[in-house]
């Protein structure tokens, strides 16, 4: 008989993956349907037996921005830099009104879904990216509001930075996305976030130059005031839109590594706590 050849034992070791592996990005692109499917849902879900049905996309804008034409342009008359108030806040409340969706929609996208995170496999991350994206159809319809309001005002653009304008639509997307995910992980824990979010709204409203010009702020409190990544991100879309206000100086470079800083932190901090959704939701 041929003696049976003896293998020494293996030991297989299992370890958690690390860095950007352990994000697992790349089941994003295996589930994008189901992205572009939970970002038509949302859509169709905020706006589904309303009277005036996406109309409340131009609505709330519109009379956020008369509201603010009267306090801060007819009594206050804070400086516009030359534009046209209704031009100036509006321009302003595009991006703004991005990220305050990602705020209410995204914050509380798990505990809204909370019947498919605790029945089927999917990556988590989808439910507060697709709130973030669904914010995306309702700044294109603003958009076309702020394009009539610059011909009736006679505003031209400023055509030669017209281009960076999908760079700061990009900043806000990562700064809302990047919150949504931090507000999202907490909200399935501690429901004291809904509790908190009217208030955060509000505070982080008069905290970003959305009524106002960034330049009534004194000098020697800029760098400081743009550690509000949204600071960066209103006055880069008056200065791509506008040509007024900062360009690409010191300040939009904090407010944009705040940004990254809070996105990636957000990744890892929502990865981190997803393997407990299901049993803590």
């Amino acid at each position: 008989m041929t003696e049976l050849t003896k293998h020494e034992p293996h030991t297989i070791y299992i370890k958690p993956s690390k860095g950007l592996a352990a994000l697992n990005l790349r089941d994003l692109w295996i589930y994008r349907e189901l992205i572009f499917f939970m970002v038509w849902r949302d859509v169709k879900v905020k706006y589904k037996q309303t009277l005036l049905g996406m109309a409340w996309a131009v609505i709330q804008p519109l009379m956020t921005m008369l509201v603010f034409t009267f306090l801060f342009d007819k009594v206050a008359k804070l400086p516009t830099e030359g534009i046209p108030y209704p031009v100036f806040s509006f321009t302003a409340l595009l991006p703004w009104g991005l990220f305050v969706t990602a705020l209410n929609q995204g914050s509380r996208s798990l505990v809204a879904h909370n019947n498919m995170v605790t029945k089927i496999y999917f990556p988590r991350l989808i439910l507060p990216m697709s709130a973030v994206f669904s914010g995306l159809v309702d700044f294109a319809i603003a958009f076309v509001i702020l394009v009539a309001l610059m011909f009736y005002y006679q505003v031209t653009p400023a055509w030669n930075l017209l281009w960076t304008l999908p760079l700061f639509l990009l900043l806000a997307i990562v700064t809302a996305l990047g919150v949504a995910l931090w507000l999202s992980a907490i909200n399935v824990q501690y429901r004291d976030v809904n509790q908190a979010l009217p208030f955060l709204t509000q505070f982080w409203l008069f905290a970003t130059p959305v009524a106002y010009s960034a330049t009534v702020i004194s000098a020697k409190w800029q760098v400081l005031y743009f550690l509000n990544p949204m600071a960066g991100v209103v006055n880069g879309f008056r200065w791509s839109l506008l040509g007024i206000g900062n360009g690409p100086d010191i300040t939009l470079w904090v407010s944009t590594g705040i940004s990254i800083l809070i996105f990636v932190s957000g990744l890892f901090y929502f990865r981190s706590m997803e393997k407990t959704f299901a049993d803590t939701i």
